[in-house]
């Protein structure tokens, strides 16, 4: 099973993930920041990862060390659970429709972590949460995951689509990315023999 369990704490967080890759897209789930609850559920269903966490911050200032924390936490645990990256597809895309919403993910779990994004969010906020922390989320996941990640909106108006349209071609793209492929199962996906 390709797993990882992982524990942060800072003056700021409290957080405990565990991650399985080959899981149902089961999710038990506690961020302390409904809307990233909401994301995470879409992340876990889309992905077919299972994810447990349970986030303790300091919610009282604002949701932006929770979310980056959790991030973090969540691409270290890719990283583990992937080890040597022996027999994956390593690249994976998702073109996904949300209503008025296009959003393109592509992305290379190419060791070299960076996000790289053309996204126009137009409200500040959906419900309590800072629209501009989903870009942070993907900066901190892509980097700890050692992925490089594009996120490109190619429609949209209503930011709570977007943001969702967002996470779930992430998700999708994932799966894809980190599926077995039964034709080199045995190989790391790269001229070089290793990836990072």
């Amino acid at each position: 099973m390709r797993t990882a369990e992982i524990k942060r704490e800072t003056a700021e967080t409290r957080i405990r993930l565990s991650l399985n890759l080959d899981g149902s897209g089961k999710q038990e789930l506690e961020t302390g920041i409904g809307f990233l609850n909401h994301m995470l559920t879409l992340l876990a269903r889309h992905s077919g990862f299972d994810i447990t966490l349970l986030c303790e911050g300091d919610t009282e200032v604002d949701d932006h060390h929770s979310t980056e924390d959790i991030a973090i936490c969540l691409g270290r645990a890719v990283r583990e659970a992937l080890a040597d990256h022996r027999g994956i597809r390593r690249y994976g895309q998702s073109l996904l429709p949300m209503d008025e919403t296009l959003v393109l993910c592509a992305l290379d779990i190419s060791g070299r972590g960076g996000f790289y994004s053309d996204l126009h969010i137009p409200a500040e906020k959906v419900g309590s949460f800072d629209t501009e922390l989903g870009e942070e989320f993907f900066t901190a996941f892509a980097r700890e995951a050692g992925i490089t990640l594009h996120l490109r909106q190619l429609a949209g108006s209503n930011s709570h689509h977007i943001l969702e349209a967002c996470f779930k071609a992430l998700a999708r793209a994932l799966r894809d990315a980190v599926s077995i492929d039964p034709d080199h199962a045995d190989t790391v996906p790269s001229s070089k023999g290793v990836l990072g």
